[in-house]
């Protein structure tokens, strides 16, 4: 959502009627999420992309609400998923039952093996990691190891030693700690804005907000780069500004999430105010579930298998790169 507001008078930032005021700014509040993903309408067209390339997929965590959901789109878009996962200690031996298919829970100890019999077996799988920041670099290390592509939707970890891990192998990787197509386009469009009219905000003072489910303790990666932009632009900010919103009576009265959201939602409010407070705008992108993520995920899988078919000379994608393609779903 974008918004933009002037007044000759004193600063009068947009009125709606759903707003809420907090700290000077009244924040639109929407009625439904402003950005969303679904698989219906254009499922023939998933089904031939998918077949085109039998891509048998293996995603790494099976136990956590991400992981389900790339493997609900995965198999909505006619992909195969393995019956085999990794997971921590704790859930090593455990069965997970999704779209009616056992999933084969397995832990630290036996992940190599089990990685090699499933490469073995099917030499066009391709991982998908959406497991902890702590698990980032190991598991890099373990696919380059056995020399599976593999998609890194996770976020955290070492990156500099990750991309340096893939670099030196041969395998195929999409990393991005981003995996939501319009959210990563709208990034790109910030990025390009900051480029070509920097310091067009010059002067500007920036109030950023962002709310997500009370499991997340660190800020939004999301919202970092967009403040970047917006530095970039002339808006002065500090990132320790950020105002976290964790608490879910807040995040349903003042900042408008859906009760059946509170455990997985990322919203993300910016308002920029002119020197003389004339002048404001307002940039807003808010997600509701994680579907948008997970048929973003399923997009850099087909996308990477079309890499590794073509034998492509590059090696290491993000989303931008599969933007760029235009055979989104």
């Amino acid at each position: 959502m974008l918004g933009y507001h002037g007044t000759r008078a004193a600063a009068t930032p947009l009125r709606v009627s759903s707003g809420v005021r907090h700290g000077g700014i009244r924040w639109r509040l929407p009625s439904v999420c402003s950005v969303g993903a679904s698989a219906g309408g254009r499922r023939s067209i998933q089904i031939r992309a998918a077949s085109k390339f039998d891509v048998p997929v293996m995603v790494n965590s099976c136990c956590g609400r991400m992981g389900k959901a790339v493997i609900e789109a995965a198999d909505s878009a006619g992909l195969d998923f393995l019956p085999v996962s990794f997971g921590n200690s704790e859930e090593a031996g455990k069965t997970v039952e999704i779209r009616g298919k056992g999933i084969q829970v397995h832990g630290p100890l036996d992940r190599e093996i089990i990685l090699a019999n499933a490469f073995r077996e099917h030499p066009n799988m391709i991982v998908v990691d959406f497991t902890v920041p702590d698990a980032v670099n190991s598991n890099a290390e373990l696919y380059t190891k056995i020399g599976v592509p593999f998609v890194m939707g996770t976020t955290g970890g070492d990156r500099t030693k990750l991309y340096k891990t893939v670099e030196e192998s041969n395998v195929y990787a999409v990393i991005s700690p981003q995996m939501g197509k319009q959210v990563v386009a709208f990034l790109a469009a910030m990025e390009i804005m900051a480029k070509q009219f920097s310091g067009a905000f010059s002067g500007y003072s920036l109030q950023v907000m962002e709310s997500h489910q009370s499991t997340k303790l660190d800020t939004s990666g999301t919202a970092k780069a967009v403040i970047s932009c917006f530095k970039k632009l002339g808006a002065t900010f500090d990132m320790n500004q950020i105002h976290l919103i964790r608490d879910p009576k807040e995040q349903v009265e003042m900042v408008g999430v859906p009760e059946e959201h509170l455990m997985g939602h990322a919203f993300h409010m910016y308002h920029l105010t002119s020197p003389d407070e004339t002048v404001s705008f307002e940039f807003q992108h808010n997600v509701c579930g994680r579907s948008i993520y997970a048929e973003g995920t399923v997009d850099a899988v087909l996308f990477l298998a079309k890499k590794v078919q073509e034998k492509a000379e590059k090696r290491i994608y993000n989303m931008i790169d599969v933007l760029r393609e235009g055979n989104m779903r």
